[in-house]
């Protein structure tokens, strides 16, 4: 059985073909330069292209290489929740494989670790390589939930971030469908200081993250940590009411004038009413949809294979 290492490095990915050999040379690069024991558990989520059998020949090479390989693709959230399961080390580190989040900043998490920090997290100064959309969505976004979650969540963070094993052990006991880490390492609480970086562009390939994914990561972020959308469908009343009101007092003075509105402000206020309606039970069904997807009690992944691991490790379960 081997050692329980100091360090373990979670790398998700999803088709990374192009990136896997320079991730892999610059993080057992930092990783061996630091002197100390360490896993590397990169989280093969279903990938279509070669990306597998390259994490397989590095398993096969470096016996710190570890590999979990999905049965199918279960996002990203998932995936880096695995390498959570599977991960033996004193910290834990999240990094994606793109290497837009440099694996030279570790040592730097690691030295603020062992002064006292129990969360590393890294707060980008820059984007590099970002079109003025995404940087502009991403500023909104961050606005939007930290006004929502009463600031809790550190704006400009995502999941490159170093954790202490006690952190890690409560993130997971966190059985929730949809997952939004940041926020539940935040939630999580303890000694959490931020560590300032310039992130850079991806050193190859296309992003995974399209509009799409980015849509669902926010309403998770949105939906898991804050309960005002519930409080929306009151207001949205009370400005039909209000709304009402002064519609029906402009008809009484056109009444009063000799000049009657006809039909239409009743059209208008309908429609106004069957929106706010339909939007409430949009908010409501949000909620409840989450409450059916936990109900089911399904595992949050499926190991199809791993790689490096000895047999103890192998075993653990993944329907936390």
């Amino acid at each position: 059985m081997h050692m329980k290492p100091v360090y373990s490095v979670v790398i998700p990915c999803y088709n990374e073909q192009e990136v896997i050999a320079e991730s892999y040379r610059r993080l057992s690069g930092v990783m061996r330069g630091m002197g100390e024991s360490y896993e590397l558990i990169f989280v093969n989520d279903g990938s279509r292209d070669g990306t597998a059998a390259l994490l397989n020949e590095l398993a096969q090479g470096d016996e710190c290489v570890k590999v979990l390989h999905f049965a199918a693709n279960r996002g990203h959230q998932i995936a880096v929740t695995a390498g959570l399961d599977y991960a033996l080390g004193s910290a834990v580190v999240i990094i994606d494989a793109d290497l837009q989040d440099p694996p030279e900043l570790i040592p730097e998490m690691a030295a603020l670790w062992k002064e006292g920090a129990q969360v590393v997290y890294g707060q980008r100064k820059s984007r590099s390589g970002e079109s003025y959309f995404k940087l502009k969505t991403a500023e909104l976004y961050y606005k939007l939930i930290q006004r929502l979650t009463g600031g809790f969540i550190p704006r400009d963070t995502g999941d490159f971030r170093l954790v202490d094993e006690q952190v890690a052990d409560v993130v997971r006991g966190m059985p929730e469908h949809a997952r939004f880490l940041r926020g539940m390492f935040a939630w999580a609480g303890f000694r959490q200081v931020p560590l300032l970086y310039d992130r850079d562009k991806r050193f190859a390939g296309q992003t995974h993250y399209p509009l799409k994914k980015m849509l669902k990561l926010a309403a998770d972020g949105v939906l898991s940590f804050s309960d005002k959308p519930l409080k929306l469908p009151l207001w949205l009343g009370l400005c039909w009411l209000a709304a009402g009101a002064v519609t029906l007092l402009v008809l009484l003075i056109l009444l009063i004038l000799g000049r009657p509105g006809g039909l239409w402000w009743l059209a208008a206020l309908g429609m106004l009413g069957f929106g706010s309606v339909l939007t409430a039970l949009g908010v409501a069904g949000s909620y409840l949809a989450r409450v059916y997807d936990e109900a089911k009690q399904r595992p949050l992944y499926v190991v199809a294979e791993t790689r490096g691991f000895d047999s103890e490790n192998s075993e653990e379960p993944v329907d936390d």
